[in-house]
């Protein structure tokens, strides 16, 4: 693994490019902000917002899971003067903190709708997305981006406005890394599909059509009668975690009572009692998780020393998901049919072993430098 030189994120991540000097590409994103004309873009997103503003009710519309960052979003999109519809796509598992924070986003000022999709399905999908492609969170992620799609149609608000541009914030192709839009093309390359398709489902795993409704895109034809135009706000604006952490919470929004397991804060991923496991798997496939990813974006803000940020992943990252948001793993994994020992199988199968390797005591090491890893070792897993 080779580490980008200002941040740690590390050349497994997908998509991430580390250039010459050194530096990984959301790092040399990052630093173009400084040349953008941000009054500019401003106009730009006011003037086409424009054309959209002649519906009966709302201008435009917003997914949102309750967390920090479509909480601002929301704040964001109010002081500009429009009146949004949020639409929210439950997370998997929703905890109790992710329901406080989804009913603030209404006290906010907008109307909400929920879309609750069946809940068998999602069990079933969740198991499946686990087992083929190592992330238990497919479905979420899937619907995240299909769901407000589908109320756009079916409410005729045809903008909507997404957050950040994930391949800015957090390292993608160059060619990604400053689009404005949000289209299939985009979904299909950097939604979280991890080559799992619709189709297959149906095919091989006996899902029908109608089940699988809301997970799927509707079709180029029905979009372009529609008129269906996705915008990221993190291009016009620039984009802050941190700072929309400080809004949210001047706004309602509550934060976990200490930091979250795996991660190195207490505001961040708080609506889905699986996201543990989808942490965890990515550090198993990948050599690094959640703690790795928050810690270099407050790097590249002057929030924390490099030096810092890298004693503390050593402590949070990777641990074993026992428990998240302090619910018990057998909780979590019950509705999926699961038990411990089978999740452990599986965290063996998608286990990367160009990054980790057994012992004879059968506890993984991190290659090449051999330093203690927690994969699946019962003494070293989350109270």
């Amino acid at each position: 693994m080779d580490f980008c030189s200002h941040c740690l994120l590390p050349s497994t991540k997908p998509d991430l490019f580390i250039g010459r000097d050194g530096k990984c590409a959301a790092c040399l994103a990052f630093d173009q902000r400084n040349v953008i004309d941000w009054d500019q873009r401003k106009k730009e997103f006011l003037e086409t917002v424009s054309q959209f503003k002649h519906n009966e009710i709302w201008d435009c519309i917003i997914p949102v899971s309750g967390g920090k960052d479509s909480t601002a979003q929301v704040i964001k999109v109010l002081e500009l003067g429009l009146n949004p519809l949020c639409i929210n796509s439950r997370t998997c598992d929703l905890s109790n903190i992710g329901r406080d924070n989804l009913e603030n986003i209404r006290r906010l000022g907008v109307d909400l709708i929920e879309y609750a999709p069946n809940q068998n399905v999602r069990w079933r999908l969740n198991r499946l997305g686990l087992e083929i492609v190592g992330d238990i969170s497919w479905p979420e992620h899937v619907g995240i981006f299909t769901i407000p799609i589908h109320a756009a149609i079916q409410f005729r608000v045809p903008l909507i406005i997404w957050g950040e541009n994930s391949q800015n914030e957090y390292g993608g192709p160059a060619t990604a890394q400053n689009n404005r839009y949000l289209n299939r093309s985009w979904l299909e390359e950097f939604g979280g599909l991890l080559g799992l398709r619709i189709t297959d489902l149906v095919k091989d795993y006996g899902f029908s059509q109608k089940e699988l409704a809301l997970y799927t895109y509707p079709s180029d034809k029905t979009l372009s009668i529609h008129k269906v135009t996705g915008l990221f706000l993190g291009y016009f604006f620039p984009w802050n975690g941190h700072e929309n952490t400080k809004k949210s919470l001047s706004n309602g929004f509550r934060t976990y009572p200490q930091l979250v397991e795996g991660s190195i804060v207490d505001y961040e991923n708080l609506d889905n009692y699986q996201t543990g496991i989808h942490d965890y798997f990515k550090y198993l496939k990948f050599g690094f998780g959640r703690a790795t990813d928050i810690a270099s974006i407050l790097i590249r803000r002057n929030l924390l020393t490099r030096s810092d940020a890298a004693t503390i992943v050593a402590e949070r990252d990777g641990r074993f998901p026992s428990t998240y948001l302090g619910k018990p793993l057998c909780e979590i994994l019950d509705p999926l049919g699961l038990d411990e020992n089978q999740f452990r199988v599986i965290c063996d199968q998608f286990t990367n072993p160009k990054i980790f390797a057994k012992d004879a005591d059968g506890n993984y090491n991190r290659r090449p430098d051999g330093s203690p890893s927690r994969l699946h070792n019962p003494s070293t897993e989350i109270e």
